[in-house]
């Protein structure tokens, strides 16, 4: 062993055993965090009273717990390695030690643990052999600092620039649990279906995803049918048009579509599957899934509305965890990558503690309350913090949360269809505009 991996391990020993975080922190593998640590060369080459495992937990919390600061939340998980003279870290120590860390050990982790807890997840509840997938995009403010606006842009309107600059986010989610599978973000210009060009690949074997028709890509979903048995399933858009091949069923047909693309196949063959909801225009789905007895039309009809988990996700983490603030903390770039991977990573743990106590309660993870769940681990941590407990004490209070999260099974949803239609009208008053100070 070298001097520089004797004196981590020696700051990470003196990390105590059970802390506030003990009960999320047993999902995350311990060698986890030391290979994201090593691999992108940021472990701890000296002793600190924030060593870098410690403020990779930092930024975790600061999306657990979003209405503390950030030296609070480094007070109440207790993340600070005990000095001589007990003093309270210095704010200024808690920057620098972010920007030692950096983002890549958080996108590595997040790469590491979405691995193995998606695949689990959706492995765990297949539709006929397939692990169900959703992948869309969003978009999250960020502070509005110069660097921020400079690097990440934001949406440009008749009324002029956005209040705050706009980070565009896409995610692979598995569907039937919540767990993020990939995340990908860039500058507001950036295209969902650019950024979602790189997540195509981690699609796993045997799989299917289901999309937004604005990802009705071409190259990307050839590409994706043609690398492996993976598979998707998508509404069409009203400018599409095709030429019948074959009836396979009442509104099933197996159609041709014209590619012209260099690169590409000059036809693609596709299921195309009519259907109409009662209210609703008449839609068609298509899809690379051809075989009409082993896919049920009707089955894939209610299978894509499924898709619409990935947006009650993307509610979850920012309407909840992030308690709808306007915007998330870092005035940085840098600062903005990495919260954002401590975000997804968070929003994962969460859901993976979700998971546990609705197999406990023999109910599909979607049946257990994000909100109760999330103000539950929130509350828990808190009256950790109000009380002296003996270390030995935490896993018997973690464990009695558990038990009050089983009381927030929800009931079986109801098949409920409404019209889209503008509830709350907009404010007429003029928007606040980023000033800019004129030169002397």
């Amino acid at each position: 062993m070298n001097l520089d991996a004797a004196l981590t391990l020696l700051a990470l020993a003196e990390i105590p055993g059970e802390d506030r975080l003990h009960g999320l922190k047993k999902h995350l593998n311990p060698e986890w965090i030391e290979e994201a640590l090593y691999a992108t060369g940021t472990v701890t080459l000296r002793k600190r009273r924030l060593p870098a495992e410690q403020v990779l937990w930092l930024v975790i919390g600061m999306a657990l717990m979003r209405g503390e600061s950030i030296d609070r939340v480094v007070d109440k998980l207790e993340l600070a390695l005990p000095d001589r003279g007990a003093t309270a870290v210095a704010k200024s120590a808690i920057s620098k030690a972010r920007q030692r860390l950096g983002d890549g050990p958080l996108a590595y982790l997040f790469a590491v643990t979405a691995a193995e807890w998606a695949t689990r997840s959706a492995d765990a509840h297949r539709w006929r052999g397939l692990a169900l997938y959703g992948l869309d995009g969003t978009t999250m403010r960020v502070a509005d600092s110069p660097e921020n606006r400079a690097t990440f842009g934001g949406q440009t309107g008749p009324r002029g620039a956005s209040g705050y600059p706009q980070v565009r986010v896409v995610a692979l989610m598995a569907l039937r649990s919540h767990v993020l599978s990939a995340f990908r973000f860039a500058d507001y210009g950036t295209g969902e279906t650019t950024l979602a060009r790189d997540i195509w690949n981690e699609m796993p074997e045997e799989s299917l995803a289901i999309v937004d028709r604005n990802f009705l890509v071409k190259k990307d979903l050839i590409h994706l049918e043609t690398s492996g048995n993976r598979h998707w399933l998508s509404r069409t858009k009203s400018n599409t048009t095709w030429a019948i091949r074959e009836k396979l069923g009442k509104d099933d047909y197996l159609v041709e579509w014209d590619v012209k693309q260099p690169g590409l196949p000059t036809t693609w063959t596709l299921r195309a599957i009519h259907y109409q909801k009662k209210g609703f225009a008449r839609a068609t789905l298509l899809t690379s899934l051809l075989d009409a007895e082993k896919y049920p039309a009707k089955e894939l009809i209610a299978l894509y509305h499924e898709r619409w988990e990935l947006e009650i996700g993307y509610d979850e983490l920012k309407t909840h965890m992030l308690d709808r603030k306007e915007s998330i903390r870092s005035k940085t770039p840098d600062g903005v990558h990495q919260e954002l991977w401590g975000i997804a990573l968070a929003y994962n743990l969460v859901r993976v503690e979700m998971e546990r106590v609705a197999a406990e309660a023999k109910v599909l993870p979607t049946r257990i309350s994000f909100v109760g769940c999330l103000a539950l681990i929130r509350d828990e941590f808190h009256t950790l913090t109000l009380r002296t407990m003996t270390p030995g004490a935490i896993p018997a209070s973690l464990a009695n949360m558990r038990r009050l999260l089983k009381r927030l099974v929800l009931p079986p949803r109801r098949d409920r269809t409404y019209p889209r239609a503008v509830k709350v009208k907009m404010s007429n008053y003029p928007r606040k505009r980023p000033s800019v100070t004129p030169a002397k």
